[in-house]
């Protein structure tokens, strides 16, 4: 396959609103791929990530760089290999090497291949070809149930070779993929919710749990091996030694838990959560003065039985037998009711207790990884939302020589890009305000000189807001009303953040 038909399909699918019509031109595009690795890399491209994530190329590289080619002849085979050559130089000498290696690549691409590569380079294809697009696409293709693409896309975190199996072995290649211990998927997410009687209008009789203002961890035991990871499936066992102990005293051989770790007080109230992330950054392997305590709610395998599929309820009974109610390692204290005040009393009571708010999880939904499903809801009695920074202002008085006031986005409803919803400036301490003059330089897409700086849309931040408004100002046609900083959430990707659609939800 010609690295042209990547290119140009990525400009129609930039240019196309209709999902249906994004998944038929993707789904053609993928039936033409030759090959296993073909597909996989034709799926990372056309969803804007390099297969090597990373390959030592950022945008100075990029500034300067040869004249197009008038006709298209480079294949996407030439073009994987010459990124993995670029990103395997080392040792002395090894950036012009790379520069060389890069620009005999662009020398050989069109205006539109340069264009294309460009953005996948540098994590700035926008064109709505996200993750749930892309899913749609494979089982059209390959003629799969979307059901099955998705279950094997959940366990295997791998959605490249999730489609090389469909594309070339249908459902019976899906087989393979299975809930392993030691390699970890991705995080269940709720949707938000304003009030618990509007979550027990959704869900009937549910379970309300604490949302605690912690670390989500996902615990792997296979025999006296544990390993932790993030929300964004980075390992950090390495880091929560007294942690890891304490999942091996649970009585089971091998199990898959979802769990949160948080910093508490001796009175049981949580610490400031700058105090649980500094613990986790640790890198040094040493235990620290600061303990950890870690809520788990959700258990996904015990023992080689893969219990994702089992509705919520059976999950929470069989982890109320593996993990105690109190130690460093429990339970989350949780309440199954379909009683309207017995739901509020418990909200006020977490929140009396320091902790965000509540969860509602629907008893009878399976886990569904790596999705915002509507079996789980979020209620806080403080209105947060989770936007990204799409640019910042040079401030001006005390604030001169800082970046201070940050534009927000909230992301597409149809996850092809980010809706500017306001600006704020407000929450901001001065050892923010120095962090994110630091950082937004690092992700400036542009001239940093100007009053303005435009960035790439990489860095979430939680917002508190009092209500949302109608206004013209905005591409959304909503503004939050009184919007102010309550933290940057480095341990959230953007494509996490909360969509426009949840935005004018708050709509009074």
């Amino acid at each position: 396959m010609l690295l042209a038909t990547l290119a140009t399909a990525s400009t129609e699918l930039t240019a196309t609103a209709a999902r249906s019509a994004k998944t038929a031109r993707l789904a053609e595009v993928l039936a033409g791929a030759d090959g296993p690795a073909e597909i996989e890399v034709a799926v990372s491209w056309l969803s804007g990530v390099l297969t090597q994530r990373q390959i030592g190329v950022g945008w100075a590289s990029l500034r300067t760089l040869p004249q197009p080619a008038e006709q298209p002849s480079l294949t996407v085979t030439e073009t994987e290999q010459a990124f993995s050559t670029i990103g395997g130089q080392s040792g002395t000498g090894s950036q012009a090497r790379r520069q060389q290696l890069l620009s005999e690549l662009f020398g050989r691409a069109t205006a539109a291949e340069q264009a294309f590569l460009r953005k996948v380079i540098t994590g700035e294809l926008r064109q709505g070809a996200l993750i749930g697009v892309m899913t749609d696409a494979i089982a059209v293709a390959s003629g799969v149930p979307l059901t099955e693409v998705r279950r094997a896309a959940m366990v295997s975190g791998s959605l490249p070779a999730v489609a090389a199996a469909a594309l070339t072995s249908g459902v019976a290649g899906l087989e393979r993929f299975q809930l392993q211990v030691g390699r970890p998927i991705g995080p269940m997410l709720a949707q938000t919710a304003a009030s618990t009687d509007e979550a027990l209008d959704s869900l009937g009789e549910a379970a309300f749990e604490w949302k605690l203002d912690g670390v989500r961890i996902q615990v792997h035991r296979a025999g006296p091996q544990v390993a932790i990871f993030t929300r964004t499936l980075d390992d950090i066992t390495a880091r929560l030694p007294d942690v890891a102990d304490a999942f091996r005293s649970l009585p089971a051989t091998e199990f898959v838990l979802d769990a949160e770790a948080i910093a508490l007080r001796p009175d049981e109230r949580p610490m400031a959560f700058q105090d649980t992330a500094a613990r986790l950054a640790s890198r040094t392997g040493n235990r620290p003065p600061v303990p950890l305590t870690t809520f788990a709610f959700d258990l996904l395998q015990l023992d080689g039985t893969d219990l994702l599929n089992l509705p919520a309820d059976s999950r929470f009974a069989a982890l109320s037998r593996l993990v105690p109610a109190t130690g460093p390692v429990r339970t989350v204290p949780r309440l199954v009711t379909a009683d309207p005040a017995q739901a509020r009393s418990f909200l006020t009571d977490a929140v009396a207790r320091g902790h965000e708010g509540v969860l509602a999880k629907s008893l009878s939904a399976p886990y569904q990884a790596g999705r915002r499903g509507a079996g789980w809801l979020k209620i806080k009695p403080v209105h947060t939302v989770d936007l990204v920074v799409l640019a910042v202002e040079w401030g001006n008085g005390r604030r001169a020589g800082k970046l201070s006031n940050i534009h927000l986005g909230a992301l597409a409803e149809d996850g092809s890009g980010f809706v500017m919803l306001g600006k704020t400036f407000k929450g901001m301490t001065d050892a923010m305000l120095a962090w994110q003059t630091e950082r937004f330089l690092q992700l400036a897409d542009g001239p940093t000189d100007s009053y303005v700086v435009r960035l790439r849309p990489e860095q979430v931040v939680e917002i508190a807001f009092d209500g949302v408004q109608r206004s013209s100002r905005y591409p959304g046609g909503v503004a939050l009303r009184f919007a102010r900083v309550l933290r940057y959430r480095d341990d959230k990707p953007p494509t996490e953040a909360d969509t426009i659609d949840t935005v004018r939800a708050y709509l009074s």
